[in-house]
């Protein structure tokens, strides 16, 4: 068997839909829709939060933190995607993967932070709402962002160089038009038992560390919503949540079903492994500027007010 290290092994494969490769043009177009709504979808409303003062607020710069974040995976994602079912370009090259593959990470793991200091931010809100943007200062909601990325860089760095240490065998076909950690140990001959183990503690103490945390947040919120005395201000303030929990379904839903087909879907067609990858990676950042510009009213109103300013120029 022919074995190859990081620096001598030959460049991935990348994969489409196996047997359409003639309908990947086609398919691209939904691919393109679908990005463009993301890109333009969050990127106005960085430009929004940005330009309005008036949203200079805690919830809506964690918000342009998640807009932020959804970009960077769009662009992560893209190249390749894009070279692939445009112009059939399969290869990517093995340092190119671990680079895309650590980005694809990053981002994810600052999406879920950002969840979940979101939900928190909600609880502040709404259980001490007159210290609100004292707790959620300027200064405080940096030191957060920051935080955030290096606690993802972190946790994600240690994955190329354990992948570089491995020796790959001579299949290298990926399972996506992207890079992925466990897509790629996939591949290797090596012991990977370690980097599957890092992997998965990585997603304990992250993702599903996150998870608990939103959890308690909403839980410390309804008992603090169930003492209001008014209904209708135990709808307003449950309300003002809707956004984000609509965000943390879109994120931890598609997350969950490629986790669970993953584990147990060993007899599910491959083209299911597939769809559920892009459903994972492609819904929450087009599908959260949606969310975010139907249900919060300020950022509806700056958007249209801004589109109908260009009309009429």
């Amino acid at each position: 068997m022919v074995l190859y290290n990081g620096s001598a092994y030959r460049p991935f494969l990348l994969t489409g839909f196996p047997g359409l490769e003639a309908s990947h043009p086609v398919i691209s177009i939904l691919f393109c829709v679908l990005y463009l709504i993301a890109l333009i979808g969050n990127s106005a409303i960085l430009v929004v939060i940005r330009m309005e003062e008036s949203l200079h607020a805690p919830m809506y710069l964690f918000l342009s933190m998640l807009a932020a974040s959804d970009l960077g995976l769009c662009v992560a994602t893209l190249p390749t995607l894009l070279k692939l079912f445009w112009f059939n370009v399969r290869e990517i090259n093995f340092d190119a993967c671990l680079i895309q593959m650590f980005f694809i990470h990053v981002f994810s793991l600052m999406e879920s932070g950002i969840l979940f200091t979101m939900a928190f931010d909600r609880y502040v809100a709404i259980s001490n709402p007159l210290r609100y943007t004292m707790i959620l200062t300027n200064a405080t909601i940096a030191k957060i962002g920051v935080g955030l990325v290096i606690r993802a860089v972190a946790a994600i760095l240690p994955g190329p160089f354990l992948i570089k240490q491995m020796k790959f065998c001579k299949s290298n076909v990926l399972s996506h038009s992207y890079c992925l950690h466990p897509d790629i140990i996939k591949l290797s001959c090596s012991d990977r038992r370690i980097s599957s183990i890092c992997g998965l503690i990585i997603i304990l103490i992250t993702f599903g560390m996150d998870s608990v945390l939103i959890l308690l947040s909403y839980f410390k919120i309804l008992t603090t919503v169930l003492h209001i005395a008014s209904q209708e201000e135990q709808f307003k303030a449950l309300n003002t949540c809707v956004s984000h929990i609509c965000a943390v379904l879109l994120v931890y839903v598609p997350m969950l079903g490629v986790s669970i087909i993953h584990r147990f879907g060993k007899h599910v067609p491959p083209v299911v492994h597939i769809i559920m990858g892009y459903v994972y990676l492609l819904v929450p950042p087009v599908l959260n500027p949606v969310v975010y510009c139907i249900k919060t009213q300020e950022i509806r109103t700056r958007i249209l007010g801004n589109l109908l300013k260009m009309l009429q120029r």
